[in-house]
C-alpha cells in the first residue's frame, strides 16, 4: 500500500477530546469557533475516549465522533486519529485480569490508570484489535484525517519503575521465547551473561525470570537483554495496531515519542513508524540562565528529526505551564513563541499542545492548554497561540521542503546507555545522559546543527563524529569507524569507550579502537569531591568534573596533560592520524568550557561549524539552526535569543527576515525571547 503523505501546511493544533464534553453541545460550538481564530489546522482526536467509543464490551459507538470529524473537516481543520488504547475502559480491565500489568514483586495492579496494560495479553491484543479495526473501517479514508495517533507515550509512567515492563507469567514466557531467538542455546546464553559468576549457570530455559528485586539482579547480561525484550514487546504491540488500522487506511502512522524516554529504543521505533513525533514538556525559567534548559530542549528535537533524518512533528507541547512539575511557573511573554519555533528550526513541521481546553476535573485540570476554564479566547495564552498560528501560516511556503542537513553527528546509543548506567563501576549511577549532554550543549552553545546517530547509523556523509563514553561496541562498529577515519573522517572519542561488547562482556587485551586513536588504555579515577585537577592544553587550563583515564600515547600527539596528583603529566588529550584522517581521545570528564573550545576547534577543522557568520563568537544564550532546501540559496537560520533581555549579534553578512522583509547586516539587537528567520541575500 502506498502511504499518502500529510498535506503541505505547517500543522497547529493539539490533543481534543470533546468526549469529556459530549453534554455540552454548545462548548463544542465554541470549539470551532475558537479553533479558526487561533489559526489551528489539526487537532489530534480520540487518544483516551476508548470508554466511549466502546462503552460495554463489543458495542461501538462511533457516530459522535464520525460528528466531530465532518464539522472539523468542513471548516478546514484536519484530525489526526488515534487508536485510543492508552488508557483502557474499566470493563475491559475487570472482566479479563490478564490485561493489567504484573509489577516485579509479582503482584497485579489494579484497574486504573493509563498505560497499564500488558503487552503479551491475547486478549488485551484482541481487543485492541476490535476497535483500532471499527475506527480504520470506518475513518481510515475520510478526507478530513490525514494520519494516525497509535496509542499514547507507549510505556510512559507504567510498571512500578515507569518502563511498562509487565512480569506476568505470559511476559515471562515471551522473554525466554524473545531470549532463544537472539541465542539459540543455553551455552550461547551462559557465556553472554557470564553466569558461572555466583554459580548462575542455568541448565532450563524455565530457569530464567526476569531481573527484580526479589530474583536476580547482578547479571548484567541478563539486565540487558530484559531491557532490549521490553522495548521490542511493547514495540511489537504497537507494530500490531499499526498493521490493523492499515487494513482499511492508507493514512501514515505516528505514535507521540518522548525524547531519549530511558525504557525504549526509539531508533529501533523509528524504523517501523511512517513519521516520527515529540512530546516535549521542557521546565522553561527554573533557572536565571535558560541555555541549559534552552539546549536539552533542542537535544530532544534533534534527536526526533534524527531518528528518520527528515521532518518530524511536535505533537504536544503546552502553551503555558504543566501542572506536574515541582513548581509550574508561567511562559514568559514571547518564550511560547520562541519555544514553539525552536522546534521547527530542529526539523519539526508542526506546533501541537496538550491540551486544547482545560477539562473541569481529573488530574490534568490544571494542565496548561489554550482554552482556559474561564473567559474563552480573551486571554493572553490565547493570543500568545493565535499569533503564533498566524506566523506559521506566513512562514509555511519557506519552511516546508527544507530540513536541517549537518555534516556533523554525536553519537547516542540506547543499548550503549542501558548497559553502562546498568554496570556498577566508575560511579553508580553513572548518568549517561547528562553526562553526553555536556558535548551536546557545547554544539548547542556554538550554533552547529548534529545529528544524533546510534551505532547502526551510517557514518558516511559526515566530517566529524563525536561519541562521547561510547562503552559498548556492538556488531561492526568499531570497524566502520575504522573506515570512516581512514577514509578522511574525524573522530573524537571519551574515556569510558570500547569496553565491552554488546553483551555487556569486557574486551580483553587492547581497547578496539587502539590502533585509530594510537593509545594504550590503562585505568581510570575518579576524583572524589574534595580533590581537584585540570588539563593542561597549551596556555590554557580547564577545570576536571571527575573522571580521568590512565592513557599511555603510542602513535597518537599529546595535546593536553594532567596537572596534578601521581598521573600529573599523562596524556589528557591527544590525536592520531589515521589513514587520511584522525582520532582524538578526551581521557577526563571536564567542565564546559573545554568542551566548547575543543569542539569549536574540531569543527573548525572538519567545516562543520555553524553556518551563519557572525562575527567572533555567538552570545551566551544565542543560538542558530539551518534549514536547508533542495537549492543552496534556499537555507533558512533560526537566530533563538533565550536570554530574558536584549542581546547584540554582528553579521557578517547580508540577510533577510523573511517575516518583516527587513535586511539585516551589522550589529542587530535582538530582543528578549526573540527568534529570528533569515535567508541570506
Amino acid at each position: 500500500m502506498k502511504i499518502r503523505k500529510l498535506p503541505e501546511k505547517l500543522l497547529h493544533g493539539g490533543d481534543y477530546n470533546p468526549d469529556q464534553w459530549l453534554d455540552c453541545p454548545e462548548v463544542l460550538e465554541e470549539d470551532i469557533r475558537l479553533m479558526k481564530e487561533a489559526h489551528v489546522n489539526c487537532v489530534s482526536l480520540g487518544i483516551f475516549a476508548w470508554g466511549k467509543l466502546e462503552p460495554e464490551e463489543g458495542r461501538y459507538e462511533l457516530d459522535w465522533l464520525g460528528g466531530i470529524i465532518d464539522r472539523l473537516y468542513d471548516n478546514g481543520i484536519s484530525t489526526i486519529l488515534a487508536t485510543p488504547t492508552g488508557a483502557m475502559p474499566h470493563w475491559l480491565q475487570e472482566n479479563y485480569e490478564e490485561v493489567r500489568q504484573v509489577l516485579s514483586n509479582g503482584i497485579r495492579k489494579l484497574p486504573g490508570g493509563r498505560h497499564n496494560f500488558c503487552p503479551s495479553s491475547p486478549v488485551m491484543r484482541k481487543k485492541m484489535q476490535g476497535i483500532d479495526r471499527a475506527l480504520s473501517k470506518k475513518f481510515g479514508k475520510h478526507p478530513g484525517v490525514i494520519a494516525w495517533h497509535l496509542s499514547n507515550e507507549y510505556a510512559g509512567g507504567a510498571g512500578d519503575n515507569g518502563d511498562g515492563a509487565c512480569y506476568c507469567p505470559l511476559c515471562q514466557a515471551n522473554f525466554r521465547k524473545w531470549l532463544k531467538e537472539r541465542y539459540h542455546t543455553l551455552d550461547n546464553l551462559n557465556h553472554a551473561w557470564w553466569n558461572s559468576f555466583w554459580s548462575n549457570d542455568i541448565t532450563d530455559w524455565e530457569q530464567i525470570h526476569a531481573p527484580s528485586t526479589i530474583g536476580e539482579s547482578t547479571l548484567d547480561g541478563l539486565k540487558l537483554d530484559w531491557r532490549r525484550f521490553v522495548s521490542d514487546q511493547i514495540l511489537d504491540f504497537c507494530k500490531e495496531e499499526r498493521d490493523v488500522v492499515r487494513e482499511f487506511s492508507d493514512r501514515p502512522v505516528v505514535t507521540n515519542l518522548m525524547g531519549a524516554f530511558y525504557p525504549l529504543d526509539y531508533f529501533k521505533w523509528a524504523k517501523e513508524l511512517d513519521i516520527v513525533s515529540l512530546d516535549n514538556y521542557p521546565f522553561w525559567h527554573y533557572m536565571e540562565d535558560e541555555s541549559l534548559m534552552a539546549s536539552a530542549s533542542s537535544f530532544a528535537h534533534t534527536l526526533m528529526r534524527s531518528l528518520k533524518k527528515q521532518p518530524y512533528l511536535l505533537m504536544e507541547s503546552v502553551p503555558s505551564a504543566v501542572q506536574w512539575g515541582p513548581k509550574n511557573t508561567l511562559k514568559r511573554p514571547g518564550m511560547h513563541a520562541l519555544s514553539s519555533l525552536q522546534a521547527i528550526a530542529c526539523g519539526s513541521d508542526s506546533v501541537q499542545y496538550f491540551q486544547w481546553r482545560k477539562g473541569r476535573g481529573g488530574s490534568e485540570k490544571y494542565h496548561g492548554a489554550v482554552v482556559d476554564h474561564k473567559n474563552g479566547g480573551n486571554t493572553r495564552v490565547f493570543r500568545d497561540v493565535a499569533d503564533l498560528g498566524e506566523r506559521l501560516e506566513d512562514i509555511a511556503s519557506r519552511v516546508l521542503r527544507t530540513c536541517n542537513r549537518p555534516r556533523a553527528a554525536i553519537v547516542f546509543d540506547w543499548e550503549n546507555r542501558w548497559a553502562v548506567d546498568g554496570t556498577a563501576a566508575v560511579t553508580n549511577p553513572f548518568d549517561y545522559t547528562h553526562r553526553w549532554q555536556r558535548y551536546y550543549r557545547a554544539f548547542w552553545d556554538l550554533g552547529m546543527d548534529v545529528d544524533i546517530i546510534n551505532m547502526d547509523d551510517p557514518l558516511e556523509g559526515y566530517s566529524l563524529i563525536v561519541a562521547p563514553y561510547n562503552y559498548m561496541y556492538r556488531g561492526d562498529y568499531a570497524d566502520r569507524v575504522r573506515k570512516f577515519t581512514a577514509g578522511g573522517g574525524t573522530y573524537v572519542t571519551t574515556c569510558w569507550s570500547g569496553e565491552v561488547d554488546e553483551s555487556s562482556l569486557c574486551f580483553t587485551g587492547k581497547h578496539p579502537l587502539s590502533d585509530v586513536l594510537g593509545i594504550r588504555t590503562e585505568e581510570i579515577d575518579v576524583m572524589p569531591d574534595y580533590v581537584h585537577n585540570r588539563v593542561i592544553c597549551g596556555d590554557k587550563a580547564y577545570d576536571i568534573q571527575d573522571l580521568c583515564a590512565l592513557v599511555h600515547a603510542e602513535a597518537a600527539e599529546v595535546l593536553g596533560t594532567y596537572e596534578k596528583d601521581f598521573y600529573a603529566g599523562y596524556p589528557a588529550v591527544t590525536v592520531n592520524r589515521y589513514g587520511e584522517g584522525k582520532a582524538y581521545f578526551i581521557a577526563s570528564a571536564n567542565e564546559e568550557p573545554f568542551y566548547r573550545d575543543f569542539l569549536k576547534m574540531v569543527a573548525e577543522e572538519t567545516g562543520t561549524g555553524c553556518t551563519l557568520k557572525v562575527s567572533g563568537e555567538l552570545p551566551k544564550g544565542v543560538t542558530v539552526n539551518e534549514r536547508r532546501g533542495e537549492e543552496e540559496n534556499d537555507s533558512l537560520w533560526f537566530v533563538q535569543n533565550f536570554n530574558a533581555g536584549e542581546t547584540a549579534v554582528v553579521f557578517e553578512d547580508t540577510y533577510r527576515d523573511i517575516e518583516t522583509g527587513e535586511e539585516v547586516s551589522g550589529e542587530c539587537v535582538m530582543k528578549g525571547y526573540q527568534c529570528l528567520i533569515l535567508k541570506k541575500i
